[in-house]
């Protein structure tokens, strides 16, 4: 079995790339972080033209008719572009929610216990409850917004809110809740996959640029053995990501989710340790990638959940 890229996909993933790249580049980023991390209205309708969040529907139905494999090539690509807002619940809820698939609906993510992100941008509420889930719009949701109440984020992309007990507000039911949770995990995956890449180039160009001594410090072998783990980690992660993707295995979904959370946790904290002194200042975007990473760590499967899944399948 031949597990390359077909063509079709290599092109999807450039596009993405070139796309976020001209309406999302660094500049743009940091504007967003600095204004509180928003979800920006003209690119969100903008992706939605682009197709992101209609991917995955039925050409029928107005889609572009992919599947999972491709949607993951091109969170892979949003993790790297650090593109913030509800993008893996929006695309699940495509097909359920009107004006989601277009972009012109934002829809958030409510997990049980877990602050919501974005809460103040969002148009629907996607909640999930264990193996069910159910959308809240219109008056519930604005209700369940009143009533919430801002937390502090250690992502500053990632505005988060803490909203009440979400049983008693409704909500039109979606079919296959565990489905939808299983496949928002992947996404959220990767994304991590994304971020851990990110991290590594940064850090190898880091290295190659910066001097100490008469020589660039990626000559030093310290340096050199922090490059090479953080390879490893994403690599890893990837081959794990996108079997995930091909199966859609719960099980291996859980252990896609593990390793990609640890790929960018880890990736990004070796790259600030490259950086150095410089790597902790504001200015730089390194941080940026390790609290996206630590929040994202937390959303549709934590490490406890995917450890009991693996150990449950051991079992």
């Amino acid at each position: 079995m031949d597990f390359r890229l077909s063509e079709d996909q290599r092109a999807l993933r450039a596009g993405v790339r070139d796309l976020l790249a001209g309406r999302f580049g660094r500049d743009r980023m940091r504007e967003v972080v600095d204004g509180g991390g928003g979800v920006g209205r003209a690119l969100w309708r903008e992706l939605g033209g682009a197709g992101l969040f209609a991917l995955r529907l039925p050409e029928a139905a107005g889609g572009v008719g992919l599947g999972l494999p491709e949607s993951v090539l091109v969170f892979d690509e949003i993790g790297r572009a650090l593109l913030p807002g509800p993008l893996a619940a929006t695309q699940l809820a495509a097909g359920a929610v009107q004006g989601a698939a277009e972009g012109e609906t934002v829809v958030a993510v409510a997990e049980a216990g877990q602050p919501v992100g974005h809460l103040a941008d969002a148009d629907a509420l996607l909640v999930l409850d264990g193996d069910r889930a159910r959308v809240l719009t219109g008056g519930a949701l604005r209700q369940v917004v009143r009533a919430a109440r801002p937390v502090r984020s250690l992502d500053p992309g990632t505005p988060l809110w803490r909203v009440p007990d979400l049983a008693a507000y409704g909500g039109e039911p979606l079919p296959d809740g565990a489905r939808l949770r299983r496949e928002g995990a992947l996404l959220a995956a990767a994304e991590q996959l994304g971020s851990a890449a990110h991290s590594v180039q940064a850090a190898v160009r880091h290295a190659r640029e910066r001097e100490q001594f008469g020589a660039p410090i990626g000559s030093f072998q310290a340096v050199k053995h922090l490059c090479a783990g953080m390879l490893v980690r994403a690599e890893l992660a990837r081959t794990a990501v996108y079997a995930a993707a091909v199966t859609a295995d719960p099980v291996e979904i859980a252990g896609a989710k593990l390793l990609a959370d640890d790929a960018a946790v880890g990736n990004a904290r070796d790259c600030l340790q490259v950086h150095g002194g410089m790597g902790f200042t504001w200015e730089a975007d390194v941080h940026l990638h390790l609290k996206r990473a630590w929040v994202r760590a937390g959303q549709w499967l934590t490490a406890a959940e995917a450890e009991e899944a693996l150990a449950a399948d051991l079992a």
